[in-house]
């Protein structure tokens, strides 16, 4: 019998995993712009438990293993940041970055109000700009960081659900 990949809230407990799985997932980021002191390498594992405990955090789990995980904020405008949607290299390409984007966003949408979301990832990561575009994603603009790495940023506007006829009519 097989185990399923679940999709939940971050625990302090994942810090470890989390910071682990980063620091796995973003060498091959590093090695496409020839830059190995980018920030999801060099972030402490305090600074990843701060994260958790003020920010949405959800997690991929294959049993216990965390294999995924993505984080986000809202601001006062409503506008949420997705940052660090990271899957272990061998979870790739089954769907498994779509689940947690998507969960992201219902979640800052539900809690926190979200009506637009925004990320980014470098200019050249075609595989991340593909799945971003694939959902609903536009590239809104793009900054040059430094003389190997654009920024591109990446923005989509949250689906509202219709509110039904006889409540709308009573409100």
């Amino acid at each position: 019998m097989g185990t399923s990949v679940t999709i939940s809230a971050a625990r302090d407990g994942d810090a470890e995993q989390i910071l682990k799985l980063q620091y796995l997932c973003y060498q091959s980021e590093a090695a496409l712009y020839g830059d190995y002191g980018i920030e999801p390498l060099t972030q402490s594992l305090d600074d990843l438990r701060a994260e958790l405990a003020r920010g949405c955090v959800l997690v991929a789990r294959l049993g216990e293993e965390v294999v995924g995980s993505v984080r986000g904020s809202v601001d006062e405008d409503g506008t949420a940041t997705i940052a660090k949607l990271i899957v272990h290299p061998r979870m790739q390409r089954h769907g498994l970055g779509r689940r947690l984007l998507t969960a992201i966003e219902e979640k800052l949408a539900e809690e926190r109000s979200a009506r637009r979301y925004r990320l980014f990832t470098g200019h050249r990561s075609e595989g991340n700009l593909r799945l971003y575009r694939r959902l609903g994603y536009s590239q809104v603009s793009t900054e040059r960081v430094s003389p190997r790495l654009s920024l591109v940023l990446l923005e989509k506007e949250a689906v509202r659900e219709a509110v039904p006829r006889d409540l709308a009519a009573s409100a």
